[in-house]
């Protein structure tokens, strides 16, 4: 039997007690290292959380989360009818600091000034010293601008991901896009009217307007403003089938592009938002439920030979005939005197039902959040009844004149005026506000008006426009004022089977010398008209005619001629 001698046992021992030592000391060592990688992930971890739950400064970071998203999401495009781009979202870069880590605010400041001239030195070194950990610097920069802020390398500086609308057609529809805030959000116009829509982004907005006659429109307003140094001006055409707004305009307007050019009167929509008091346009109402509640025929008529006096009010006419008139004659010749007795023998009654089933009585049901009220008496006795017959005493918009007028023309139905743009070609439902009888009776009057009265200067050459003239004076002060007025003329076309009605208005426009000095809506506007048919009408595919089509009334209310209207067709009926 072998004996193990005792120093070896002893320093074998020894050794163990070393490598027992050595592994512990390791072990320890292990554990402190991953406790403290474990204390810095929990602090990454807890400033992840931090940033992603609150904004820099504590702040919650709602908005910014859903500013992050609408940009990845996008605001939906806006087109018209033919898919042509009215507005859209392009991706910016906005410009923030964390004051906190900005070393030399005072320097920064001078460096940021020289590269956007366009912010002031003062207020940004009072930004980069606040105590704020986030502070806007400038939004929307151009990539230029980014380019050139990066290239300072200023720490405590950053971009964050935006958007920025942008209207490629500048003034051309600016009532009717409106515009949008800094942030994105809608605060006018179809942009607002359409927030909840246009912010999902999901497929591009299409409005009814076609920009080129918006354009045509807006140019031949701009010119007879101009011509006529008017102060303002409105215009409409509407598609009397579907009720579509084929164009709208307010003069003065604005660049959406440039919010800030939307202060004052540039931003008031004076076509659905204003409203005037429309003049003799409103005695085509008038007639029709004159005719339409059969209290006249086309053969009768009133005597016009003196003014109305009742209590302390006058009715004459602007250039009375002096005589008895017929019906036709009556609305050709604008008589004040011979609409006031039809209304009377009409009724007040009678008078604020067909108002009312025209939609002139009650704001206008289109999609913009600028609608005006319309305005009439709240004691409509027998004064209302007469100065209402024609166009004074009742404000409406130009919107609604039109829309209504649309009845008049298109067999007597109100449609809903609309800014989008229709799903289908076929006529839209609507309403029966007249019969179809009175809806041609007063198509062949509203083409005398332009051939015999004083609508004249509406003719388009190859085109068979019927409407009617308006001119009222302005209250400024509760009182009329003589030479402020408001001018219009209100016009369909081909008056035969109407497509389209085209309003144009003037506010305040001074007679030349190529008017004999007269302001009136048969000098004024109706030449606005009759150059914009001329110029839409080939476009939207109506061909110029030189063939006249009767009207199959003549002066006397006689009809040796019946025009069937709604087809086109010439039927001659004995007298």
């Amino acid at each position: 039997m072998t004996r193990l001698d005792p120093s070896l046992v002893s320093e074998r021992v020894r050794l163990d007690g070393h490598r027992k030592k050595a592994l512990e000391t390791g072990r320890n060592r292990l554990l402190v290292t991953g406790v403290m990688f474990m204390i810095a992930f929990a602090a990454i971890s807890v400033r992840l959380v931090d940033l992603t739950i609150f904004g820099p400064g504590g702040d919650p970071l709602v908005a910014y989360a859903a500013t992050d998203r609408k940009a990845i999401a996008g605001r939906a495009d806006i087109v018209d009818r033919n898919g042509i781009l009215l507005a859209t979202s392009l991706p910016t870069a906005s410009l923030y600091a964390d004051p906190a880590d900005v070393m030399d605010a005072e320097a920064a400041a001078v460096q940021l000034a020289s590269v956007l001239p366009e912010l002031n030195p003062t207020e940004i070194l009072v930004k980069l010293k606040s105590k704020a950990r986030f502070v806007w610097l400038k939004r929307n920069l151009t990539p230029k601008q980014q380019y050139a802020v990066n290239r300072l390398g200023i720490p405590g500086l950053a971009f964050r991901r935006s958007e920025q609308r942008v209207y490629p057609n500048g003034r051309e529809a600016a009532h009717i896009l409106g515009l949008t805030d800094i942030d994105g959000n809608g605060i006018a116009g179809v942009e607002k009217y359409f927030a909840s829509v246009l912010r999902r982004g999901d497929e591009a907005l299409q409005l009814s307007i076609d920009l080129r006659i918006q354009t045509m429109l807006r140019q031949e307003l701009s010119a007879a403003m101009l011509e006529f140094k008017a102060i303002g001006a409105a215009g409409v055409v509407l598609d009397v089938e579907t009720g579509e707004t084929i164009a709208l305009v307010s003069l003065p307007d604005f660049n959406p592009n440039i919010p800030e050019t939307m202060g004052g009167v540039s931003g008031f929509n004076r076509a659905t938002k204003g409203v005037y008091e429309m003049g003799s346009t409103f005695k085509l109402f008038t007639t029709a439920m004159a005719l339409d509640s059969d209290t006249v025929t086309l053969e009768d008529g009133y005597d016009a030979s003196e003014p109305i006096r009742i209590a302390r009010y006058t009715i004459s006419d602007y250039h009375g005939k002096n005589r008895w008139l017929s019906v036709p004659e009556i609305l050709v010749y604008s008589s004040n005197i011979g609409t006031a007795r039809m209304a009377m023998d009409m009724g007040t009654q009678t008078q604020q039902k067909y108002l009312d089933r025209f939609g002139l009585l009650n704001q206008a049901a289109i999609e913009l959040p600028e609608v005006g009220q319309p305005q009439y008496p709240s004691r409509w006795g027998d004064i209302s009844t007469m100065t209402i017959s024609y166009g004074h005493g009742i404000s409406v918009s130009p919107l609604q004149l039109a829309g209504a007028t649309a009845s008049l023309v298109n067999g007597g139905i109100r449609r809903p005026v609309s800014l989008l743009k229709a799903r289908s070609m076929k006529p839209t439902e609507g309403h029966r506000v007249l019969t179809e009888h009175t809806s041609e009776m007063m198509r062949g009057l509203m083409r005398l008006v332009v051939t015999r009265g004083t609508g004249s200067k509406a003719a388009a050459p190859g085109y068979q426009v019927g409407g009617k003239t308006g001119t009222a004076e302005k209250q400024v002060g509760g009182r009329y004022q003589e030479k402020a007025l408001i001018s219009s003329f209100i016009g369909a076309f081909p008056i035969n089977r109407p497509r389209y009605v085209a309003l144009a208005l003037l506010d305040e426009p001074k007679g030349n010398e190529k008017t004999f000095n007269y302001a009136t809506g048969g000098w004024v506007a109706a030449p606005v008209v009759k150059r914009l048919v001329a110029r839409m009408g080939p476009l939207l595919g109506l061909a110029p005619s030189d063939t006249e089509v009767p009207s199959g009334i003549d002066m006397e209310g006689r009809r040796p001629r019946l025009a069937s209207f709604g087809g086109g067709e010439i039927k001659v009926a004995t007298p």
